[in-house]
């Protein structure tokens, strides 16, 4: 069994570190990818804490100190991958890491500015024989689906992503139904967080859910999403 838990941490995780690696720790995924990773105290609070629990195999970007990124830590090795040309302004919000079977790319995808991460991962999945999970905050998803309205950016590339054998794995589990990962304070649901995977990897997704209790319990403003491969 393989399991992955990306989550927003939000801005950090800051005071709540200590919270959210307690509650990784007690979940213990193989795989945890955390966005909005911060490249500082709090940060090595975090890699400290789940250096503790097991996670010997711990990746991060070259980000600033209060920039948003992402951090990878695996209890399985693996070998890991940046990509310093891949935007001008965002080049630290993509990593993957490389496993035999498969490779896994977190990601923090800017909310409502204009990137070029989507096309980068496009051409880097299409240009290999291995498959690719794709997961973490795409801050988009599907209008009028993942969300009442219509304000998402990029639902293009979601669509570019599905043409290419790149699927939404909680879609491919649960249909057309309405749920979100972050409310605003109107109280608007979005579906923000995503994994989408090769369509040679779906039979093997046994279990895919978001887990709200945690975004309940404040530990961060998104509900973390767990995906299990068997």
């Amino acid at each position: 069994m393989f399991t992955i838990l990306s989550w927003n941490i939000m801005q950090g995780g800051g005071q709540r570190c200590h919270q959210i690696v307690s509650h990784i720790a007690q979940l213990k995924p193989t795989l945890c990818i955390l966005s909005e990773y911060h490249n500082n105290e709090s940060g090595a609070s975090l890699r400290s804490g789940l250096l503790h629990h097991g996670y010997r195999h711990q990746f991060v970007t070259q980000a600033g100190k209060e920039e948003n990124s992402i951090f990878i830590a695996s209890l399985m090795p693996c070998n890991n991958e940046f990509y310093p040309n891949s935007d001008p302004l965002f080049a630290n919000n993509i990593l993957t890491v490389h496993f035999s079977a498969f490779s896994v790319t977190g990601v923090y995808l800017p909310h409502k500015k204009e990137h070029a991460l989507f096309d980068y991962i496009l051409d880097i999945v299409k240009n290999t024989s291995q498959p690719y999970i794709i997961t973490g905050d795409y801050n988009s998803g599907k209008n009028g689906l993942d969300q009442e309205g219509n304000s998402f950016w990029y639902e293009e590339k979601l669509i570019d992503f599905e043409k290419n054998n790149y699927l939404d794995v909680f879609r491919h589990m649960h249909g057309n139904a309405k749920e979100y990962s972050w409310y605003s304070h109107q109280g608007n649901g979005y579906r923000y967080d995503h994994t989408y995977a090769h369509g040679s990897l779906l039979p093997i997704v046994t279990e895919t859910k978001y887990l709200h209790e945690w975004r309940i319990a404040k530990l961060a403003d998104h509900s973390p999403m767990w995906i299990k491969l068997g």
